[in-house]
């Protein structure tokens, strides 16, 4: 009997790190369709822990933004070689499209939007639509899920459980001493949008009253956002700078076991938001929640400027959410 041919899938998702969190349930879709194949992922590098920690992937590949003539030759060549039978892509970019032009004239079966794609997700309300909506209905239109949750607000959110499998086991208290519950403090975002970020002198505000109530602080982001720690700190002392020292994975982890995130639209609140935490998510007018807001147990906050909402507000959105659910960094 002739040997069976393993399917051989390949995922794109480039970025941004909000966006990529929001694909993890559109990939848990797809390997669930293909439990037997061979799944790939074009990416980048900040993704590739992330990626190659989940369940949904047997390989991960971070040349999917190539820089120069060469870097595409190799990147079409090195697609070419490995004979796909099928791309989901879930960038939905000019890059990605670009990507499908250059395996012409034979390119694999391709879910997306490129132009000429065997698979095309055609609905035109589909920049309308929630990622999460988006993406269910793309896989619809690409026959592997049929009863997808289109409708507002129904499709599922991304499922991290797996994030916990290979954690460390938490330390026991010393001394007795049980750990405090914590907040994660997202303070930070793109520094070219500075619209989308709450004023750091508010978080400091929010840090005192959450402190108050028995709740330690701990800041995460970038090295971009050490000085937003440190002004916390400034109002809150004993809050913990982790800004440059958590990765996507521990990011995560530390959302499973949070008691509460607080933090603007930008990706590592999104990270631990689908990783348990209850959050609040505050939105200027700069983006649409209702296109990418985190799912979940999530208190959307939204002002047409970020320094009008007050703390007040943040701080009652986060007492309502506090489950009581303790943790430790």
């Amino acid at each position: 009997m002739p040997k069976r041919t393993v399917e051989k899938i390949l995922v794109i998702k480039l970025s941004a790190l909000g966006d990529f969190v929001l694909a993890l349930a559109a990939m848990k879709r797809i390997r669930l369709a293909h439990p037997k194949a061979h799944i790939s992922l074009l990416t980048t590098p900040p993704f590739e822990g992330l990626a190659k920690a989940s369940p949904y992937f047997n390989a991960v590949f971070t040349d999917g933004r190539p820089e120069g003539f060469g870097e595409w030759v190799a990147l079409r060549n090195r697609l070419r070689a490995a004979d796909y039978t099928r791309v989901y892509d879930l960038q939905t970019s000019a890059h990605s499209n670009r990507i499908f032009q250059v395996l012409r004239p034979h390119p694999p079966a391709w879910s997306g939007i490129a132009f000429g794609c065997s698979l095309p997700h055609k609905n035109p309300l589909r920049n309308q639509m929630h990622t999460l909506e988006r993406q269910a209905d793309q896989l619809m239109y690409a026959g592997i899920w049929p009863d997808a949750p289109t409708e507002a607000g129904t499709a599922p959110g991304p499922d991290l459980s797996w994030v916990l499998a290979t954690a460390p086991g938490e330390r026991p208290p010393s001394g007795g001493v049980k750990p405090k519950p914590y907040v994660m403090f997202v303070p930070g975002g793109s520094a070219h949008r500075p619209e989308k970020r709450w004023p750091v002198e508010k978080y400091g505000e929010l840090a005192r009253i959450l402190y108050a109530r028995g709740l330690d602080v701990v800041v995460i982001g970038g090295p971009q956002e050490t000085a937003l720690a440190q002004a916390i700190q400034r109002q809150v002392p004993r809050a913990r700078d982790l800004t440059a020292r958590t990765d996507f994975a521990r990011i995560a982890i530390m959302g499973a076991r949070a008691a509460l995130a607080v933090g603007n639209d930008t990706g590592p609140l999104h990270l631990a938001a689908a990783s348990g935490a209850p959050t609040v998510v505050l939105f200027s007018q700069a983006s649409d929640p209702a296109l990418s807001a985190p799912r979940g147990r999530v208190a959307v906050l939204q002002a047409k400027n970020l320094s009008e909402l007050p703390v007040a507000k943040v701080a009652q959105a986060a007492t309502s959410l506090l489950s009581g659910k303790a943790g430790a960094a």
